[in-house]
């Protein structure tokens, strides 16, 4: 099934931090790289003040794995890039989310399918419609729909930073 997945980094070497976590989500077996969007430099979107700005990107992937699964694999390669929890949407080295797993929905605490907020931000949307112009979030429609009227100021395409699929 179709998977989408949001990486975002404000801390250290961002760039290598985002095509690291890439080349390490895909080196177990269950998920197969379809595609990643270009990287977007992005103003951060709630949380403390005076954060550095991120880099983010979408990758879109088939995996056979359940999203419980899967949420793992990501967490464990967030934890694997120092990833540290110290207050919400503070800044981090590395943030992988599920935005989609197929058609799944969920309204567990742990894993909300969709991702809750996804149809409301333009750094999630705006990779995601380059990666996948035909990209439907279930239960919210076409991604290109979704970013008619939503404010996309701060996100910034980074033409001279191309991730590689992974090794």
């Amino acid at each position: 099934m179709k998977c989408v997945l949001s990486l975002g980094s404000n801390l250290g070497r961002r760039f290598e931090t985002l095509q690291g976590a890439i080349d390490t989500l895909f080196d177990a077996p269950g998920l197969e790289f379809v595609a990643a969007s270009p990287v977007y430099e992005t103003e951060p979107v709630g949380g403390p003040g005076g954060q550095k700005p991120y880099l983010n990107a979408i990758v879109i992937a088939e995996t056979r794995l359940q999203p419980r699964t899967l949420l793992e694999r990501a967490q464990s390669v967030e934890n694997a890039f120092g990833r540290e929890r110290l207050e919400r949407w503070g800044p981090r080295t590395l943030d992988i989310d599920l935005i989609m797993v197929g058609e799944t929905i969920s309204d567990d605490p742990d894993l909300t399918l969709p991702h809750p907020r996804a149809h409301e931000r333009a750094f999630v949307l705006v990779p995601w419609s380059m990666a996948d112009p035909e990209g439907r979030l279930p239960g919210h429609g076409p991604v290109t729909e979704l970013l008619i009227g939503l404010d996309q100021q701060g996100v910034s395409l980074r033409a001279d930073l191309e991730l590689q699929s992974p090794d």
